[in-house]
């Protein structure tokens, strides 16, 4: 298990998966697991290619360092699977690329209400200290999902990745039923498909936000209620648990099957419904 670019939300789902841990543990030696066990990467550099069986890589690649562990394990792993809304898509990080470094960093360190930096102090790749000096980490413009820096094997999407989804995945790889290298290990049904409220085809005439509404109802396709909702564009496999709860979709089990742009999937769903108020 390795931990890039992201909150760390998807190492906290696979402990959620409960007693199934025992099955790995009796089947599977974790190597790797910098959260939970104290390993160095010359632990892995070390070993032969293809040593590891498989790797669950979660997170975005933001910096040099994340980019050599995700060529590392590509390298050393039979199987590489891009676990989470950050791997498989970029995820919150790659809301950053409006910007670029420099855009990034000064309102990071320098422009910023709640930033004391008189000194105008920003990261630097070496940094001199008593000890010595220290080599960090170069910055990248742009964040990137995995399949853009290694070739993937399989991806489990979801932020983080649903339980069911990592238990279906962990047996999959126990009884050696993976399917077809490349394939998304999720439902090929929509957010929408798994979400039990009722839909009238009723058009809106005014997107809200959640707050906006004294009450909310429950039973009510919220897309239908006026609050932007990703289910018709979003790949399910997470029974719709934020819906449940009266929160939108946000899209992060990725884009439903044979859909080439989740966005432009989600802007002809609104298309749909959403009515234009004529003026006489």
């Amino acid at each position: 298990f390795y931990w890039a670019a992201s909150c760390g939300g998807c190492e906290i789902a696979v402990l959620d998966i409960d007693e199934k841990i025992l099955d790995v543990a009796a089947n599977a030696e974790i190597i790797f697991w910098p959260v939970a066990l104290d390993y160095k990467y010359n632990d892995i550099e070390d070993m032969a290619d293809d040593t590891i069986d498989v790797c669950f890589f979660n997170g975005a690649v933001r910096t040099t360092e994340q980019e050599h562990l995700a060529k590392l394990f590509r390298k050393k792993s039979k199987i590489l699977i891009a676990f989470g809304a950050c791997a498989t898509q970029g995820g919150i990080p790659g809301l950053a690329n409006v910007a670029d470094k420099k855009e990034l960093f000064e309102t990071a360190y320098l422009d910023n209400p709640s930033t004391e930096n008189p000194d105008q102090i920003i990261p630097k790749n070496k940094s001199r200290v008593k000890e010595g000096t220290l080599d960090l980490p170069d910055f990248f413009d742009t964040v990137k999902s995995l399949d853009q820096v290694v070739t993937i094997d399989y991806y489990i999407p979801g932020c983080p990745p649903p339980t069911k989804l990592i238990v279906n995945a962990i047996t999959a790889i126990l009884e050696n039923k993976l399917p077809e290298k490349g394939s998304v290990l999720a439902p090929l049904k929509s957010v929408c498909d798994e979400c039990p409220r009722e839909r009238s085809e009723k058009m809106i005439g005014k997107v809200k936000r959640v707050y906006e509404l004294d009450d909310i109802d429950p039973d009510k396709c919220l897309l239908e209620q006026g609050i932007i909702c990703m289910g018709p564009a979003t790949r399910g496999g997470c029974d719709a648990r934020c819906l449940d709860a009266n929160m939108p979709c946000t899209g992060c089990g990725g884009p439903t099957p044979n859909s080439i742009d989740q966005g432009a999937k989600m802007i002809s769903a609104l298309a749909s419904i959403i009515g234009i108020e004529r003026e006489d």
